[in-house]
């Protein structure tokens, strides 16, 4: 492989931003680690669920989601899942308190996770050197302002770290200011001019200097990225909206654009992922009492109050069952998004060495409670854990499955959280 030094590639700004995670391939920076993920997504979606929709049928490593079910749509994905039950939040109950304890395991400043949410926690350990410690997106999370039901990640104890709801504003902030000057993004935007095409010449430049396989997958890259912003510079199309599409300056709170601004979303998110911008972020989907009406889906029912129908409501659970899946559909967009993109770090996929957690905020929805809330965690062979099991619990804090993502993110420590609740990792997972 023909090398460049790094001083001559990081003399482009513009090049440097887009492609830095190739920095390690360039004078001889890539070298053997200890098997850690080297990123972290937390992926949330509201109201709990009704478990025997949710449920998957099969042994630890045979199973599968059944027809119809709400996770239906992970089962192209199944050999990256690891599918966990009877996880509970110890003493916690309701939708505040779950929001509020679902990521902190009910941490205070004197908890060794000192508070944090396990997002902040890992971001501290693992995140100094990237432009960004952590980065959280969000679709719709604060139509009721900042409070513990609407925030899921915390920097200290009551101390909210608030998602950027606007995909625009999300876009201009990560790639709008090549040369530093934000005053530009806007006029950038409008005059729809390829952030790619500002910097041609030494991306152009690059490709030619690197071997066969860094090319490839700095070619794969720059498409990805000019994929994300033609989306974001472009007319979206928004389903379920009576127009077919809408320019990126539509309004991120509109019940109808909750697709369209989810999807933007992911895709910066594995685009800031993929360029090294950061190595952990969050996608909040709406906040616990989620107030979105699913009339892409034909549905007309918000969510929570479809989420709390008993079991004699089968039009009701009919309907919740359809928003799960969709919910389910986009964390599985996530997954292949992140699929698709080449590892610029390293070998295989960004998913091969990303941990995705999928969590919630309740068990059952319609009983208010925090037992058995369903966690999902995904990833690959390049992370400790070992997927393509569906692994039943029984009442087992979720403060161990904290812990554990934080030893597999190389942050390890006794206890995530409330020491008095839980202590040490949680079985199977590696």
């Amino acid at each position: 492989m023909i090398r460049i030094g790094r001083r001559q590639f990081t003399a482009g700004v513009g090049a440097s931003l887009l492609a830095s995670p190739l920095l390690r391939f360039l004078g001889g920076e890539a070298h053997a680690a200890p098997l850690t993920a080297k990123r972290l997504i937390v992926f949330f979606t509201p109201n709990g669920t009704v478990h025997r929709y949710w449920r998957p049928s099969g042994t630890e490593t045979s199973f599968t989601f059944s027809a119809g079910s709400m996770l239906e749509p992970l089962n192209e994905h199944l050999a990256n899942l690891l599918v966990c039950e009877g996880l509970n939040f110890v003493d916690v109950d309701n939708h505040d308190a779950g929001m509020a304890n679902m990521l902190t395991g009910g941490g205070s400043a004197q908890s060794t996770s000192g508070g944090m949410s396990v997002d902040q926690y890992v971001a501290s350990k693992i995140g100094e050197g990237s432009r960004f410690r952590s980065l959280e997106f969000g679709v719709q999370t604060s139509l009721w302002g900042a409070s513990r039901s609407t925030r899921m990640s915390y920097s200290a104890p009551g101390v909210f770290v608030s998602p950027e709801d606007n995909p625009r504003s999300a876009f201009q902030r990560l790639f709008g200011a090549l040369g530093g000057d934000t005053s530009t993004a806007d006029k950038q935007l409008r005059r729809r001019k390829s952030m790619l095409d500002l910097v041609r010449g030494e991306l152009n430049d690059l490709s030619q200097r690197v071997g066969a396989e860094e090319k490839r997958k700095l070619e794969q890259h720059l498409e990805a990225l000019r994929q994300t912003e033609k989306g974001l510079t472009e007319p979206v199309a928004l389903p379920g909206c009576p127009s077919a599409t809408a320019p990126i300056s539509m309004d991120a709170k509109a019940n109808a654009n909750f697709p369209a601004v989810g999807k933007a979303q992911m895709d910066l998110l594995v685009s800031a992922l993929t360029c090294g911008m950061t190595r952990v972020a969050s996608l909040q989907m709406s906040h616990t009492v989620a107030p979105q009406v699913f009339t892409w889906l034909g549905v007309g029912e918000a969510h929570h109050e479809l989420s709390h129908k008993d079991d004699s409501n089968d039009a009701g659970l009919t309907e919740l069952v359809k928003c799960e899946r969709w919910f389910a559909q986009q964390f599985a967009y996530l997954l292949q998004a992140l699929k698709s993109r080449p590892n610029l770090e390293g070998e295989g996929t960004m998913l091969d060495s990303t941990l995705v957690v999928w969590a919630k905020e309740l068990g059952d929805s319609r009983m208010h409670d925090c037992r058995s809330v369903p966690f999902i965690v995904a990833g690959g062979a390049q992370t400790p854990f070992r997927f393509g099991r569906y692994l039943r619990y029984s009442g087992v804090p979720h403060q161990k499955l904290l812990t554990s993502v934080c030893h597999a993110m190389g942050a390890p420590l006794d206890t995530f959280g409330d020491a008095n609740r839980s202590n040490g990792l949680l079985d199977g997972l590696v």
